[in-house]
């Protein structure tokens, strides 16, 4: 169950290109609004055609059948682009189905050892 008005905001840095993006997210009414700051042309235009969400169908969609993946494919070049995986985390925390936990990508240096358990 989700709070009224619950409201996650997301910061990604793409990483080479260093496109910063600050994504929030904010249920309303059962819906997630989505409002997107970048420093990218790409997806600042994707977010004009975000609309309202819901949250349960965007997370536990295939991501062929994701809105947020299918306004990517229109608009992103770049298909490496971590933003797409911001703004749906972000969508899942405001929509009360999962909780705040950083996620990252780090490019291993040979000779460092990563261990898994």
């Amino acid at each position: 169950m989700t709070d009224d008005n619950a409201e996650c905001k997301v910061v990604v840095d793409a990483g080479v290109c260093k496109m910063r993006t600050l994504i929030t997210a904010k249920e309303e009414m059962g819906m997630i609004h989505i409002d997107i700051k970048s420093d990218c042309p790409n997806v600042l235009k994707m977010s004009w055609s975000l609309e309202p969400i819901s949250a349960y169908s965007e997370v536990e969609a295939n991501i062929h059948a994701s809105e947020i993946y299918k306004l990517a494919d229109e608009n992103i070049p770049h298909a490496a682009c971590p933003v797409m995986a911001g703004i749906i985390k972000a969508i899942e925390v405001a929509g009360g189905l999962g909780l705040k936990r950083d996620c990252s990508i780090h490019f291993v240096e040979p000779g460092e050892v990563i261990e898994i358990k």
